[in-house]
């Protein structure tokens, strides 16, 4: 079965590539308009994998849950990914050289990504109309928990695909949700360019373990919070409560709070009040337990921990060194944060920090392709290459040398 997805595929990606920037247009259009128009059909399907879902964790029920708002979202997204110039085809550099010869490098598809992800519905929209506006085929093979929802969706999807003059195979969903199939998906490098992971740490690891093709690692977000004694108290307060608890469930939510002791006994109580407020369970070292009562010792495996939960580790740190050194051992690369009114603290925090994405005086919560003007983003990157942060749909193209000649030799 995968093989012959793989071909029709490949095919696909033949056609896409050559098409307009008005037809992919249409067909993301066209996407729009079919999620206000099959609101109810869709929010049937999601409601049937909600209700198989009970026994799921809060984390992952949110995620897999569409709404009308939700939906309006995603039509709204689609809707920018469509406003974004075209990506493909564009002069990146030229030159002529010495000899004659004109060379020009413009960008091209990726060809055909396979993305394999997890209880998130959304993922399907994005993943494919990103896809869509760069001219690559998708193969989706999205979780068991969804698998209502995506097929109604990539049925929605396959039609816009057809009205706008494009082949349905532009988009494909493996229905078949075992271990098997993703594995199977994993070694489909004959037709499959890219293959892009979005889930827990464990699909991250098995994709890059066992895929036959290049894989954009999209990793986990244990992101932390460092408060530095120069910090404004209120700002870090209502920072801290955004990055943890506005959705607790996503990979841009914050952690871990990293804060200088020098400002530990005036701050921590206000920042932990509002946690605590707000449902947050604390798991603090023994400096933070003693400023918070309410408190319980963390664990080892609390630090580096991606809780994806209304849970969230704190430490006193002696200062901006050991907080550098907390963040090198257990960062996941994904997005850093310091509160401070110091400059140089800021300056050392942002050339120190290996992550993708590193702030200051903001919530880790805009590490995402939306906030970051791109639309919505595929996933976010942790690697270094050939892409990091939010992935784009600039992201999901390569390029090509074109040189032109009047008979050169060498």
């Amino acid at each position: 079965m995968l093989e012959a997805m793989g071909r029709r595929a490949r095919a696909a990606a033949k056609l896409l590539q050559n098409s307009t920037h008005q037809q992919r247009d249409q067909a993301l259009e066209l996407i729009a308009q079919a999620l206000q128009n099959s609101e109810e059909t869709l929010l049937q399907a999601n409601l049937l994998d909600l209700q198989e879902g009970q026994a799921l964790s809060k984390a992952l029920q949110d995620r897999l849950k569409l709404t009308s708002a939700r939906l309006a979202d995603i039509a709204q997204a689609v809707r920018e990914i469509k406003a974004l110039p075209d990506p493909i085809h564009q002069l990146l550099w030229q030159d002529t050289r010495p000899n004659g010869l004109h060379i020009r490098r413009v960008s091209v598809p990726l060809g055909v990504i396979a993305v394999i992800y997890e209880a998130r519905p959304n993922v399907t929209l994005d993943a494919a109309a990103m896809c869509l506006k760069s001219g690559n085929a998708v193969i989706l093979r999205g979780g068991k928990e969804a698998i209502h929802s995506n097929t109604a969706l990539v049925s929605l999807l396959r039609s816009a695909c057809l009205k706008a003059g494009l082949p349905e195979d532009c988009v494909q969903l493996v229905e078949d949700t075992s271990r098997d199939s993703a594995m199977a998906l994993m070694r489909l490098n004959t037709y499959v360019d890219l293959l892009i992971p979005r889930g827990g740490q464990s699909l991250i690891r098995s994709a890059i373990e066992n895929a036959t093709m290049s894989v954009l690692e999209t990793g986990e977000g244990v992101c932390h919070i460092y408060v530095d004694k120069a910090a404004d108290i209120p700002m870090a307060r209502d920072v801290v409560v955004n990055a943890k608890c506005s959705r607790p469930s996503t990979c841009n939510a914050a952690e871990c709070l990293l804060i200088h002791k020098d400002i530990a006994k005036e701050a921590l109580p206000m920042i932990a009040r509002a946690l605590l407020d707000r449902g947050v369970a604390i798991r603090g070292d023994a400096a933070c337990c003693r400023i918070v009562p309410e408190a319980t010792p963390a664990s080892d495996d609390d630090w580096g921990r991606e809780f994806n939960d209304l849970i969230m580790a704190v430490k006193v740190v002696q200062n901006l060194d050991e907080a550098l050194e907390h963040i090198e051992r257990y960062g996941t690369k994904h997005s850093e944060a310091i509160i401070t009114q110091d400059e140089a603290a800021k300056a050392r925090f942002f050339d120190s920090v290996d992550a993708a994405a590193v702030y200051h005086n903001a919530s880790t919560r805009f590490t995402d392709g939306g906030e970051f003007g791109f639309g919505a983003e595929i996933g976010i990157a942790t690697q270094k290459l050939h892409c990091r942060g939010p992935v784009g749909v600039s992201n999901l193209t390569t390029y090509k040398y074109l040189i032109e000649g009047r008979g050169q030799t060498r």
